[in-house]
């Protein structure tokens, strides 16, 4: 039996890198997905790859139409939604002094407001099938080391994975509070090799304070990191998968850290 036969996951962000990694990973483990993304091209293609077992759905994360759409569509084909991947994000890169209030507005839009709206618009799904669980449903939310420790080059970025961090926590207290049987908990990556070499992806590597030299930014990263490597959107799909399974049945409100010892400094 696989970890996760029978349970049906609605992704954001599922067209490629983490999202999309997840998405293999969760169907390998026997879970009907639903992929939401804004990129319809690679995010159909993903779907095609996976098989029956996995759907395509256009997701705005920002958006109440499109998250109402993707939940009806992931019941109509798979009959439930017992998993939740508030994975859809954004990385700004700039400091204070640089980032425009357009910016902020775009960048909290996505990473806060696309959270709090597929946990609102999944929960009564979620609550739904949760009665029929002996372990319920669960929420898995990416966060950041970012959301845990200061930065000095992405405090914009930082804020809103703070925020990601800490509705994680009431969240899932509430939901207990409530006896809905739907645990809540985050995921914090530290710096992902694929988000660094991914063509157009600069903001990451000015981040990292090389800018325009993606080889250079990774051997900076690479110099920081205990571990001796960056991360693949692997590592992280597999805390993600293990969160959404009922390995992590007695885990809610908490968060789990893949960062190769980065906060361990």
């Amino acid at each position: 039996m696989n970890r996760l036969d029978g349970k049906v996951a609605l992704i954001s962000g599922a067209a490629r890198g983490i999202g999309g990694e997840t998405a293999r990973l969760m169907v390998e483990a026997g879970a009907a997905v639903a992929i939401g993304d804004v990129l319809d091209e690679h995010a159909r293609e993903t779907a095609r790859t996976l098989g029956h077992a996995a759907l395509y759905v256009h997701l705005d994360v920002t958006s109440e139409e499109d998250w109402n759409g993707a939940v009806a569509a992931a019941i109509s084909r798979f009959g439930k939604l017992d998993i939740l991947v508030n994975n859809a994000g954004l990385f700004l890169g700039k400091d204070i002094e640089a980032a425009s209030l357009t910016e902020w507005n775009r960048l909290s839009a996505v990473n806060l407001t696309g959270v709090f709206l597929g946990t609102k618009l999944c929960l009564p799904a979620l609550r739904e099938a949760a009665q029929q669980s002996p372990h319920g449903s669960a929420i898995v939310n990416l966060a950041s080391t970012a959301g845990l420790v200061g930065s000095t080059q992405d405090p914009l970025y930082s804020m809103t994975k703070g925020g990601v961090t800490l509705f994680t926590k009431s969240a899932a207290l509430e939901f207990a509070r409530k006896g809905y049987g739907v645990r809540v908990n985050s995921i914090h990556p530290g710096t992902i090799s694929a988000e660094i070499a991914r063509p157009g992806d600069q903001d990451l590597v000015a981040h990292i304070g090389i800018n325009n030299d993606i080889e250079a930014a990774r051997r900076q990263a690479i110099q920081r990191l205990p571990i001796g490597r960056m991360g693949t959107p692997n590592d992280i799909a597999k805390g993600i998968v293990f969160l959404a399974s009922d390995d992590a049945a007695f885990m809610t409100g908490a968060g789990l850290v893949v960062d190769g010892g980065i906060t361990a400094q």
